[in-house]
This record gives structure tokens, C-alpha cells and sequence, in this order.
């Protein structure tokens, strides 16, 4: 979530500063209960009625200040709240919202009311836009121009919540950490592939001799072992990219998380697996080509 602020001063209506207060657009009000409006709340959010008249929606911290502590429920009336020299009913208290935390400390009206009861002139000073966080940055820096093309060097554009960068370094520091883990396990499973091959030369030296006699050329000996050790290496990233894709579908389905098992990555995955096992096969086959067919067959 990101928010911005278009310097401007308000007044209120006998010309005095007035601190401004978060109007809500009435097509806009099904979107906020979606992210923030949890188990944790009181009451409701502000509805295309509600939005019209005198009522308030309070952040968590803005209604314990004022010891607001519920909504009653049904036909009862609730508390009320004095903004200006105005009376506005409490419909509804947020829960807290830690990466916002002037949320909680505000008094939410609805736009029609705030314009009404407020004076307020429908142009608003502070906007919140919320975005998927890969795009963060992205938005950031079109957002000026986007809102105020003639002058984008008056538009502030704050910074990420402290704790959203926090799970961003975090999230970069596991990211890290998996490959690390990854470019581990292609070496160690290159290193048993090699070694699988090697040994595999050994037990076969009387067919190599064999068909080293029979015509075969150094070539193709070392074609056949190179294309064996691809093969190997393949069929244990094929196993492998299934057995996690299994784990992947059981822990999201767990967790009631949309199961997502990126195709590219699979893709890319196995033909790591060849790439190493191309890698790996290179001094068996040659080893391989390498042997006479005499010597090879006398071993046999």
C-alpha cells in the first residue's frame, strides 16, 4: 500500500486550518472491507446510505483514544463523535492495520457527508493506492505524472511500510538461501552421476571392446555415454520436479493457498538437470573413447 500527497491547505468553514479527514467515495467502499475488515472489527463499513448522512467508521487507535471500546448491534443507536461543529454516529470500528498505522488513527466519512457536513471541497490531499508488491517500485515512480501531470514535483510519494521492506529483505534473503541450496544439490547430484558413469565404463569395458571391433568409432562410444549420462540426470530431474510439485499441491491445499506450479521454472529445472548431466558424462565418455579394443577386450 502505497500513499501520496498532493500539498494543499484545507479550511474549514470560518477559514480556520483544519486537519483533513479520509473521505470515502461510494464506489469505492467495497474495496477496503476486502483487504483490511477482519473477525477483529466492530459494527460495519459505510455503505452507499450511510455515506450520505452523518456516520463514521473509526481506526482502531482513533476509537480507543476516544474510549469507544463497540457498535451496538441492531436497532441500537450508537455512540457519536463531535468533527468540527458537527455530531457523526460511530457504524463501525476497524481492526488494526500494522503496516498502516495513520489508518488506525483515523476517522473515516463518506464522501458525500464529508462534503455536506464538512465543507469539504472534493479535492482530496492524501490518496491511497494499493498494488501487487512486485509492482511497488514500478508504480512509484509513474505516480507523479499520473496525478498531476503539470506539476509531478508536488505529488510526495511516501515509502513502503517499514515491515513490508522488512518482509521484502527477507523474502530476497530465502531466495538467496534456495538457490544456494539448488546450486548445491546440481553439484552434488552431478558429482553422483559422474560417478555412476565411471563405474558403469568400468563393468562395460568388454562391449565397448566389442563394438570397437565390430566398427564403432570413438565418436560414437563417446556419443553413447554422453547421451546416457543426459538421460540419467534427466530421469532424476523429472522425479525430482514431480515429487515437488506433489509437496507444492499438498502444502498450498493445507493452507487453502491457490496451488501455482510455474511452468518456465519446471521447464528451466529439467534442463538444468541435462545441462549437468551433459557436464557430468564428459570425462566417462571420453574415458570410454579412450580405451583400445584389445585392452578392452582382454579385460573382459
Amino acid at each position: 500500500m502505497l500513499h501520496f500527497v498532493l500539498p494543499r491547505t484545507e479550511r474549514g468553514r470560518h477559514g480556520s486550518p483544519r486537519r483533513p479527514l479520509p473521505a470515502v467515495r461510494p464506489r469505492e467502499l467495497d474495496r477496503w472491507p476486502a483487504a483490511q475488515w477482519s473477525d477483529d472489527q466492530h459494527g460495519q463499513w459505510l455503505t452507499e446510505t450511510t455515506s450520505r448522512i452523518p456516520t463514521v467508521v473509526l481506526g482502531a487507535v482513533a476509537a480507543s483514544r476516544l474510549g469507544i471500546a463497540g457498535v451496538p448491534t441492531g436497532d441500537g443507536v450508537g455512540q457519536q463523535v463531535m468533527i468540527g461543529d458537527r455530531w457523526f454516529t460511530v457504524v463501525g470500528i476497524l481492526a488494526a492495520v500494522p503496516l498502516l498505522p495513520e489508518i488506525d488513527r483515523s476517522v473515516f466519512v463518506g464522501w458525500h457527508a464529508a462534503r455536506s457536513e464538512l465543507a469539504f471541497d472534493g479535492h482530496p490531499t492524501v490518496l491511497y493506492i494499493q498494488t501487487a508488491e512486485p509492482a511497488i517500485e514500478d508504480v512509484r515512480a509513474v505516480l507523479p505524472e499520473t496525478v498531476n501531470p503539470q506539476q509531478p514535483a508536488d505529488v510526495v510519494v511516501s515509502r513502503p511500510s517499514e515491515a513490508l521492506l522488512a518482509k521484502r529483505a527477507t523474502q530476497n534473503a530465502f531466495s538467496t538461501l534456495f538457490l544456494a541450496l539448488a546450486a548445491v544439490a546440481l553439484l552434488v547430484g552431478g558429482i553422483g552421476v559422474a560417478n555412476t558413469m565411471v563405474i558403469s565404463v568400468l563393468e562395460r569395458r568388454a562391449e565397448i571392446g566389442l563394438r570397437r571391433a565390430l566398427g564403432a568409432t570413438r565418436g560414437q562410444i563417446r556419443s553413447q555415454f554422453l547421451i546416457e549420462s543426459m538421460m540419467l540426470a534427466l530421469l532424476g530431474g523429472v522425479t525430482g520436479a514431480l515429487l515437488g510439485g506433489a509437496a507444492t499441491v499438498a502444502w498450498a491445499t493445507w493452507h487453502h493457498w491457490p496451488v501455482i506450479v510455474p511452468l518456465p521454472a519446471t521447464l528451466a529445472g529439467l534442463a538444468g538437470a541435462l545441462v549437468v548431466g551433459m557436464a557430468a558424462g564428459v570425462y566417462p565418455s571420453m574415458r570410454a573413447a579412450a580405451l583400445a579394443p584389445t585392452e578392452a577386450l582382454g579385460s573382459g
